[in-house]
């Protein structure tokens, strides 16, 4: 076999461009895959207050109060807590009589405890949906919708 006389391979320079070339390309796609995990994960919020008050209603039709409910093989008084499925969030029951209920999911696990633009969600019996930024202010088409 014969190896030709300039056969080379791959110079450090062109090593470095590549690298250069993969750090930029990181650098935009984490915080964008970091953006959409965090509106994603959202939904453990929103579909677990959802679930919740569908088994709190369906209690009310049968016995015509909220206090003592079953949800999600739990029973559920007022200031009782539970886990959202995928650990993300806190959901705390405030029932105060009878025919009232609120329902508040709070981030208690990263990436979520990060999401300061949706820290909290709120549902309550009056079929009323919020959610506030870290700060308290009105966010409530952000993060119910689908932005």
């Amino acid at each position: 076999m014969r190896h030709e006389k300039y056969a080379r391979g791959m110079t450090l320079v062109e090593l470095m461009v590549v690298i250069a070339i993969v750090a930029i390309l990181a650098s935009i796609a984490f915080p964008a895959y970091s953006r959409f995990t965090t509106q994603a994960n959202r939904t453990d919020a929103t579909k677990t207050l959802q679930m919740a008050a569908q088994a709190l209603e369906r209690c009310y039709s049968q016995r015509f109060t909220y206090l003592a409910c079953n949800v999600s093989g739990a029973v559920m008084n007022n200031g009782s807590t539970m886990q959202t499925p995928n650990e993300f969030y806190t959901i705390t029951f405030a029932i105060p009589d009878k025919q009232d209920y609120t329902l508040t999911a709070v981030a208690i696990q990263a990436p979520q405890t990060g999401d300061i633009q949706c820290a909290q969600f709120v549902m309550s019996s009056t079929g009323q949906w919020t959610a506030q930024d870290s700060h308290g202010n009105p966010t409530t088409k952000n993060c119910w919708g689908s932005n």
